[in-house]
């Protein structure tokens, strides 16, 4: 599976004009490529993470996932290709505060008829097994640490086997040696599963640790120069 991405524009209208925030990105990958994208607050990471996630729709530009053009499905299909194929976790880890860690990262599975509802449970313990939950199954978000959730959050985001792992900050708030063992943690589980990670960050350490670096600049993705 790949994803590529062709002159990728999105404006919003303001009084003075259109604002563009995304002004012609290429980015091309292949399964199993893991790429940080590094940049200031506003130069436009969230907005490209959000029209590859197709919560947004680009102003201009392709995105294709293989040969498909996910924006061209109705919204419903839209909805469930989203659901199947992408995988997000957040800087905020957003987990049900009333659901235990295993209802948590088998949210996904609500939306929509799932026939095969026991092969995912057990598809959703073995992942909190490999983030090293598997006691914790039966607790409440707000009895594990931050670095605790945020990997529930990463389990949640591999349940469907998504073709692209997208992550916004993974490790904002965490401290140091907790955002070193989750960013290790998920690019661990990114080349097990053989997904695309895409991993926007302002840390150069947690970029390091992935094969493949670009700088978002006024819109524009380029090399990263440390």
């Amino acid at each position: 599976m790949s994803l590529t991405v062709l002159n990728l524009w999105k404006s919003f209208p303001t009084r003075n004009g259109d604002l563009s925030i995304l002004r012609g990105a290429h980015l091309k990958m292949q399964a199993g490529d893991a790429l940080a994208i590094l940049g200031p607050s506003g130069s436009g990471k969230s907005t490209l993470l959000h029209i590859l996630g197709t919560l947004d729709r680009p102003t201009d530009g392709e995105v294709r996932f293989h040969d498909q053009d996910p924006f061209a499905l109705p919204e419903k299909e839209l909805a469930h290709f989203r659901n199947r194929n992408i995988g997000f976790v957040f800087q905020d880890h957003y987990l049900l505060p009333q659901c235990s860690v295993l209802e948590n990262v088998l949210i996904p599975s609500l939306a929509g008829v799932v026939e095969n509802r026991a092969e995912l449970e057990a598809r959703a313990r073995s992942l909190l097994e490999k983030v090293g939950l598997q006691e914790r199954l039966e607790h409440r978000p707000a009895e594990l640490s931050g670095g605790e959730r945020q990997r529930v959050a990463i389990a949640r985001a591999l349940l469907f086997h998504p073709q692209l792992v997208l992550a916004d900050e993974p490790t904002g708030n965490l401290d140091r040696r907790t955002a070193q063992a989750v960013g290790q943690l998920l690019l661990d589980l990114q080349q097990q599963e053989k997904t695309m990670l895409i991993v926007v960050t302002h840390s150069p350490e947690l970029a390091r640790t992935l094969p493949m670096q670009l700088e978002m600049i006024d819109g524009v993705l380029q090399p990263w120069k440390p």
